[in-house]
């Protein structure tokens, strides 16, 4: 479970994230969205510990990313939008390497991974260079990369974004996966149809605040909204008009 308490973050006179709180479930997909600049990246590196709040805190599996962030990372598995793969490197090998830099090593390593090539398809690209692979390929690369120690929690930053059909429901699949293994799974993205489809909950956030959080068909409701995209332009041009008279 992640839990964020009013987790604040400028920089210089830029205020990227401003009081955000909010609850990830284990066993539930938790949709962070908002429009670009609401700081939706910089919640997911604090949540990481790659990035430290000026004030209050991030806490994933009672471990707070500030204090120990390099225990929290080990709970924590993220797939960014900036792919970041070695491309000189084969799948197998950029796998591995990341498996080291997790603590694992030896036979559980090299089992882990021959389990999730099986788990994503890859064994046709397992020992092929990264470089000149296709989107669809890539994602599958990082995807096993960010699962490769087994967390607890998964974040997804744009995880479908320039992907085909196939693949994009590929991917769907997996994250419904993740669900019912009871991780905790955090899912960023500005396709509110997946959104609505996959999302147990979704916090919007507008100008690095909570403007809105509840279920998907909540939202609908509340703002009168036949689709989850409608309600989210209403919640969006309402958090923005709060957030400017505030």
């Amino acid at each position: 479970m992640i839990r964020v308490g009013s987790i604040h973050k400028r920089f210089g006179d830029v205020v990227a994230v401003n009081d955000i709180s909010f609850d990830a479930r284990d066993g539930q997909v938790t949709a962070l969205l908002g429009p670009n600049g609401a700081g939706k990246t910089t919640t997911l590196r604090i949540l990481t510990g790659v990035m430290l709040p000026d004030r209050g805190a991030a806490v994933v599996d009672g471990v707070d990313t500030a204090r120990s962030p390099s225990t929290a990372r080990r709970k924590v598995g993220l797939l960014s939008d900036q792919r970041g793969l070695y491309t000189r490197l084969t799948t197998r090998e950029n796998i591995r390497y990341f498996g080291h830099l997790h603590g694992q090593d030896g036979d559980a390593l090299e089992a882990r991974i021959e389990d999730l090539f099986a788990l994503l398809d890859m064994k046709g690209i397992a020992d092929r260079r990264v470089e000149g692979f296709s989107l669809g390929e890539r994602l599958k690369v990082a995807l096993a990369r960010a699962l490769v120690h087994d967390p607890s929690n998964v974040l997804l930053d744009e995880p479908t974004a320039g992907l085909d059909v196939m693949t994009t429901r590929a991917l769907r699949g997996m994250v419904r996966r993740l669900r019912e293994a009871g991780k905790c799974v955090i899912f960023s993205s500005h396709v509110m149809q997946e959104v609505d489809e996959l999302c147990d909950r979704v916090v919007i956030v507008v100008a690095g605040r909570v403007a809105a959080e509840a279920t998907p068909k909540a939202l609908r409701e509340a703002t009168g909204s036949q689709s989850l995209e409608e309600a989210f332009v209403k919640l969006v041009g309402l958090g923005a008009k709060e957030t400017k008279t505030a």
